[in-house]
């Protein structure tokens, strides 16, 4: 939004900050919701908000952020949630891709 202010930007961040862990919490329940099909949906996973909480300024490194967010270890979370993605998931994550708006990255 180029000249205006996004109205998100004026939502309390403590409001923001308790969004931000439900949503979270959901997805550590959800782990039917691979993060293949959340790319596919929506183009973004677990993994990409483990790298915004990074850009954020969270001062753990990758694997710190990505436990934050996964509830457990990476490598745990892929031997024991994580199914293998298909080819038609992987084509539905790389179209939707496209559609990400490189200002939000």
């Amino acid at each position: 939004m180029s000249d205006q202010t996004d109205p998100l930007d004026t939502l309390d961040d403590a409001v923001a900050a308790a969004a931000f862990r439900r949503l979270v919490r959901h997805l550590r329940h959800r782990h039917d919701a691979q993060n293949i099909e959340l790319m596919g949906l929506a183009g973004f996973c677990r993994n990409c908000l483990a790298d915004w909480i990074r850009d954020a300024g969270y001062e753990g490194d990758k694997a710190e952020a990505r436990e934050l967010i996964h509830g457990m270890p990476m490598e745990e979370w892929k031997a024991t949630k994580q199914s293998p993605a298909t080819e038609e998931q992987i084509a539905a994550m790389e179209k939707s891709l496209t559609k990400n708006r490189a200002d939000l990255r």
